[in-house]
């Protein structure tokens, strides 16, 4: 298991696309479409829904990203801004994860969509119940996502790990509704996981 490390940026983000100063047309149509989804304004549980619909089609184009924005690290997972738009309403992120990475329990500072772009994703899920004056992690469900598959979330009740658990890279596409260029990460909160886990 990899130690509960913050995930780093393979380059800083500023404006459209910003990704090495040069985006994919690709990439450039699916920020539009998340911007559409993001403008109207609904709130964060609609709006996550709007922009998995806007995600599903970008999913496994070999076009999206570009050979550096596909490279991990040996270590742990590691995250490539793609896009951080000027205003802060949104990012949009690829996480490349090589077999057995995986982020410790974690929730999310905003809503959050997610689509596998390449291989496949592992993720459990939990929540937390009231326990006298403290409160403990329950695990609810163990989620598979092969390649295309998507789901999105609005805080409370994004509690999560995610884990590459296949033998080959697995390669992630995050919306999340928050600057992360400037935030660094999504994660607002990293929990012990349950004993035994």
């Amino acid at each position: 298991m990899n130690p509960p490390a913050t995930p780093t940026s393979s380059a800083p983000a500023a404006g459209p696309g910003a990704s090495g100063g040069c985006t994919a047309p690709r990439l450039d149509a699916l920020v539009d479409g998340i911007r559409e989804a993001v403008g109207r304004g609904l709130p964060p549980d609609l709006t996550a829904y709007l922009v998995a619909e806007r995600l599903v089609p970008f999913l496994g184009a070999p076009d999206l990203l570009n050979d550096a924005q596909r490279e991990g690290y040996p270590d742990r997972y590691r995250q490539h801004i793609l896009h951080s738009e000027s205003d802060g309403s949104f990012s949009v992120v690829a996480l490349v994860w090589l077999p057995g990475q995986c982020t410790p329990v974690h929730d999310h500072v905003s809503w959050c969509v997610t689509g596998v772009h390449e291989g496949e994703e592992s993720e459990r899920r939990y929540r937390l119940v009231p326990d006298g004056t403290r409160a403990h992690l329950v695990a609810t469900e163990d989620v598979f996502n092969p390649q295309g598959a998507v789901c999105g979330f609005a805080p409370p009740g994004d509690i999560h790990r995610v884990r590459n658990a296949g033998t080959t890279k697995a390669i992630s596409i995050h919306v999340y509704g928050a600057d992360v260029s400037r935030l660094g990460s999504s994660v607002r909160r990293v929990y012990a996981a349950p004993d035994g886990e």
